[in-house]
């Protein structure tokens, strides 16, 4: 348990650079005093004590802003930044090395039973108001773009972002191609403006035309 802590401590320090001793680590860092009470929550709730877990869960968010239901299960060296508002599902399940910063969501879409949170791979770094939502993984090395809203799974070492997220970085490679063949609003409006304008134009030029023969 104490190894443990003490790597919790180091991957405080490892990733923020604001971060100057452990002491500091220890007494002020919200994000690391959730990840404590979760093991302790987390350990009642695979006894069956589930109202004495939901106890400490909810001490633990009344203390530190960040809501980890008893059930989650969490995998080393977890780096929760600047953490209000961190909500983590029952049933969600998260790697090794992850990163989330503030007010991410890792939720459901309804009230559905089984497993309906999603399971967060292995380095994977989760920007600021992102909602990672419904029962599906996302993959190993993967990057989460702040506010974004994910709702269907992620590949390995993919970069998301938009509302609904879109992949547009896979393997180091620019996705551009298929984010054309995606539907957007936005773009679908800019064409339409395009063709307009094309129309208006050639109204304008027959219409000189004819001035033109008139003159």
């Amino acid at each position: 348990m104490f190894r443990q802590m003490r790597s919790d401590i180091q991957t405080v320090l490892d990733n923020d650079p604001a971060a100057r001793s452990k002491l500091e680590v220890i007494f002020t860092y919200s994000g690391l005093h959730a990840i404590w009470a979760h093991r302790i929550a987390h350990a009642l709730y695979k006894r069956r004590c589930c109202t004495l877990s939901r106890i400490v869960s909810q001490f633990s968010r009344f203390m530190t802003g960040i809501e980890i239901h008893p059930g989650a299960r969490i995998g080393d060296r977890l780096f929760i930044d600047h953490g209000m508002g961190v909500v983590i599902g029952e049933t969600c399940e998260i790697g090794n090395d992850v990163v989330i910063y503030q007010g991410v969501t890792l939720g459901g879409t309804g009230k559905e039973k089984g497993k309906r949170h999603p399971t967060i791979g292995n380095n994977v770094v989760i920007g600021s108001g992102a909602k990672i939502l419904g029962s599906f993984t996302v993959g190993d090395q993967s990057n989460i773009g702040s506010n974004s809203v994910v709702l269907k799974e992620v590949p390995p070492n993919s970069t998301v972002v938009g509302i609904p997220g879109k992949i547009v970085r896979q393997d180091g490679k620019r996705r551009d191609r298929l984010s054309h063949q995606l539907p957007d609003p936005v773009v679908d409006s800019i064409r339409l403006l395009q063709e307009e304008i094309e129309r208006l134009r050639g109204e304008v030029s027959e219409l000189k035309r004819e001035k033109a023969r008139c003159d």
